[in-house]
């Protein structure tokens, strides 16, 4: 068989695995589902006033769950626009200059009229060899994904997706759903959780005998092991949301927050950090009515993001005294774009001013034009 028929079986195989994880967590939500409704709700609660309020707060949870999830899967992650993506002119120039200071010479050129303010470790611009494009801010190249994803948190294998700028919100609100739920179902299976194992000692030899306060069904199974595997989410989830809402709290990734990012003054762990209030807009969006609900808000495109590097926001601590880089936001004097995604992926912030190694005097001229105080506005 040809190499490329073998590579294309292998892709194929690849894609059906990645798929096995979130096929596990349906299974699980599809039994939990039979076991809280048919077999709790309809078979042991007898009072039709409680079997009728568990069943409308479960479904009205058990939906926004699913409805999160769901747009946590098929949102598909926001990919740097066509400007960061180098001509075909200028990728020949780049293939034929020895990798070095020639090539990041290009680069450089490249770069000083696009909105990009971070550096790798050395320095360099951020550039990626697979998809042949300068990375914007915050954006990294996905290895199951094969491509670069604008503002990477992670690559998720419990939603075969990448967790990005586009489904940032969903995640949280998957997190945030999920978690409900499960302490939902943890709180009301309690009692007749409780009646299993009072019943009596010898309960699982004499099941019949001792279950005195459950009907004599199979229901009594369904309970014991939903309330074991509810309980056991919710400890998982809680961890796992807490610390995304600590990330949420100071403007990281999780990739920032293992590796800071690294501007040209360089490392700073809060150059993107604009204080508790601004960070959670921005993944959130401005309007509070879309807040719990799974659908695009948050604020901007992805590619271009304010930054604190010389933050004199008393809810964010000081970056790094050594810093001399003014707030970029700030000092360009335009506000955080609020557009949704659809309409702030066709094209650049348009007010973003060109940068060059060379501009140390026209930052000294916006420091001293903005010695009173430093804010950044990010709201329409």
């Amino acid at each position: 068989m040809a190499p490329s028929g073998s590579r294309s079986i292998k892709r194929g195989c690849q894609r059906v695995l990645y798929w096995i994880p979130v096929l596990f967590i349906a299974l699980i939500v599809a039994w939990s589902y039979y076991a809280y409704v048919l077999q709790l709700c309809i078979e042991s609660i007898e009072d039709t006033g409680q079997k009728v309020v568990y069943l409308l707060v479960y479904h009205a949870v058990f939906i926004m769950f699913v409805w999160a999830y769901w747009q946590t899967i098929f949102t598909r992650p926001m990919n740097p626009l066509k400007e960061f993506h180098l001509s075909y002119s200028d990728k020949e120039l780049l293939e034929r200059e020895d990798r070095g200071e020639s090539q990041q010479e290009i680069l450089r050129r490249i770069a000083k009229d696009l909105p990009i303010y971070t550096r790798t470790n050395s320095g360099a611009i951020r550039f990626c060899d697979r998809c042949q494009l300068l990375k914007p801010d915050r954006c990294h190249h996905c290895s199951v994904c094969d491509r670069c994803i604008l503002k990477m948190d992670h690559h998720c294998p419990w939603v075969n997706n990448c967790v990005g700028f586009s489904n940032y919100k969903h995640f949280m609100l998957f997190l945030a759903y999920s978690l409900l739920y499960c302490l939902f179902i943890t709180a009301t299976d309690l009692q007749y959780f409780i009646k299993f194992w009072t019943a009596g000692g010898r309960a699982h030899f004499r099941l019949k005998e001792y279950l005195n306060g459950l009907p004599d069904t199979q229901a009594k199974f369904h309970i014991l092991f939903l309330f074991f595997s509810a309980s056991m989410f919710s400890v998982s989830l809680a961890s796992l949301f807490i610390y995304h809402c600590w990330l949420v709290c100071k403007n990281r990734s999780t990739l920032e927050a293992v590796r800071a990012p690294v501007f040209r003054h360089g490392t700073d762990k809060n150059g993107f950090s604009l204080g508790f209030s601004k960070n959670f807009h921005q993944v959130f969006g401005d309007e509070v009515k879309y807040w719990p609900v799974p659908i695009f808000s948050s604020l901007g495109d992805g590619c271009s993001f304010p930054s604190c590097l010389v933050n004199l926001d008393p809810e964010q601590p000081s970056s790094p005294s050594g810093s001399n880089l003014v707030n970029k936001g700030a000092a360009e004097g335009r506000q955080f774009p609020s557009k949704p995604l659809r309409e702030s992926q066709s094209r650049l912030l348009t007010s973003t001013p060109s940068w060059t190694e060379n501009d140390s005097a026209t930052e000294k001229n916006k420091k001293g034009a903005n010695n009173d105080g430093l804010t950044i506005e990010n709201e329409a």
